[in-house]
């Protein structure tokens, strides 16, 4: 039992450590596109709630959510207040909403990504292959959550004043999000869910996953 909670405590830090790097080092977590930022902190959130459980995947997607914050508040772009309430631009500000959109999605990642790999495991069995498919399931469940939830999210909260601030008219919106989601969200997922299988069988030799004796 000691031992578990050991390794538990380890893994948890290294999944914060690796997801506050990632923040800090230019281009390396995220990577900016212009208006937004494509990201693979996600990453490092799916993998920590499939080894540590969906209470610390949670957990560390709130720390990818703060760091979203602070980078949005310090290094902010035309939209940034969509991620942080202490970011003004043309008389527009966040407030609620912006952490709405920076945390809630965020802290989504680590509980959808956990509970379809344990899904896909149940429902066939953990036959062979089973938990390679479980493994790219919660890569690309992860990942799609976090830009499903923060485009949507922007949408409905933010709407006419993303707009403005993206230079469009309101009625072109929509059209916005699903290229972001095209061009940015699905190229994330892939990527998200083959790392997720390649790190997450290594890490399965060394720490059993969640669950797991």
């Amino acid at each position: 039992m000691k031992e578990n909670q050991t390794k538990q405590l380890v893994l948890t830090a290294l999944f914060a450590a690796i997801i506050i790097i990632m923040a800090s080092v230019p281009f390396l977590g995220y990577i900016p596109l212009g208006l937004m930022n494509a990201t693979i902190i996600h990453i490092p959130v799916i993998l920590g709630a499939l080894f540590l459980g969906p209470k610390k995947g949670a957990f560390l997607g709130f720390l990818f959510g703060l760091t979203s914050l602070i980078k949005a508040t310090f290094t902010p772009n035309p939209t940034s207040f969509v991620f942080s309430p202490f970011y003004t631009v043309g008389g527009v500000h966040g407030g609620i909403k912006s952490l709405i959109v920076c945390f809630i999605p965020r802290i989504l990642i680590g509980i959808t990504s956990y509970y379809i790999f344990k899904f896909i495991i149940s429902v066939t069995k953990n036959k062979k292959g089973a938990r390679s498919v479980s493994f790219v399931a919660a890569g690309l469940v992860g990942s799609l959550t976090n830009t499903l939830l923060v485009m949507y999210g922007i949408f409905f909260l933010f709407g006419e004043s993303y707009a403005n601030a993206s230079n469009i008219l309101p009625t072109a919106l929509h059209g916005l999000i699903l290229s972001v989601i095209g061009m940015q969200g699905v190229p994330e997922a892939i990527v998200a869910a083959v790392i997720v299988l390649g790190v997450g069988q290594i890490l399965a030799r060394l720490f059993p996953l969640y669950g797991e004796k």
